[in-house]
């Protein structure tokens, strides 16, 4: 807008000129003030500056206002970045991972029996004869072992029992990506040594087949899954019931 710039500048041009007036006015006002200290020196100079005074405010009055910008949006913070959605999988479904931590809900040390829940076998004596892999749960065990401090256990009957768990289990791959080794595969003699396990462990979640370990450590652990293809009946606020470990992370 041209005519309004131009009435801009002629109206910083009049106050400069003013002031420079009356820059020089009070300069000679305040020596004849201190060459004549009488009471007509300090009427003329009170008189004055309030003349001044008045002559500044009639000026900012009637000087044109300077539109006023708008206010420029705010731009993010470096490094911050806005909350995305959960990014899900080609066709619209969680991905396996997504599924882990959703379960788990933010626990991060999981202990796990072995019969009946990894292995096809159902009781220490078939152990002693042969161990086999469910080949359903593989990917879903890997993908726990990254996602948290994860643990297997059993309760064997001899040193032939544990030989067989370890092979069955390095057979299948579980101990190639490095979240799951054989120090992390626990070996006991009984119910009991298989709870103590769990409760030295300070596991967050517990996944077992027999409902008396379950009931035992209900008190003492956040989450537990119990597998039994039976209703656990009346279970804890805290204990998931699921017919195999796969259902329940479907």
């Amino acid at each position: 807008m041209p005519g309004l710039a131009a009435a801009e500048l002629d109206a910083v041009s009049l106050v400069r000129r003013v002031a420079r007036a009356l820059n020089r006015r009070i300069s000679d006002l305040v020596a004849l003030l201190f060459r004549h200290k009488s009471a007509g020196s300090f009427g003329a100079v009170a008189g004055f500056a309030i003349a001044v005074v008045f002559a500044w405010k009639f000026l900012r009055s009637s000087s044109p206002a300077r539109p006023r910008r708008p206010a420029a949006p705010k731009r993010p913070l470096a490094g911050s970045a806005a909350p995305a959605t959960e990014p899900v999988g080609d066709s619209g479904k969680l991905t396996m991972r997504q599924i882990v931590a959703r379960r788990l809900s933010g626990c991060r040390r999981v202990t796990c029996q072995l019969i009946g829940v990894v292995f096809e076998e159902k009781s220490p004596e078939e152990l002693q004869k042969h161990a086999t892999v469910r080949p359903s749960v593989v990917e879903l065990l890997l993908e726990i072992s990254k996602y948290c401090d994860f643990y297997l256990m059993e309760t064997v009957l001899d040193d032939k029992s544990e030989e067989n768990a370890l092979t069955a289990l390095e057979s299948a791959g579980l101990f190639k990506t490095g979240g799951l080794n054989k120090e992390k595969v626990l070996f006991c003699s009984s119910e009991v040594g298989r709870t103590s396990f769990v409760r030295q462990l300070e596991s967050d979640f517990h996944i077992d087949t027999s409902l008396e370990i379950i009931s035992q450590l209900s008190r003492f652990i956040r989450c537990q899954l119990f597998v039994s293809s039976v209703e656990g009946g009346q279970l804890s606020a805290n204990v998931f019931n699921s017919l195999s470990l796969e259902q329940f992370f479907s």
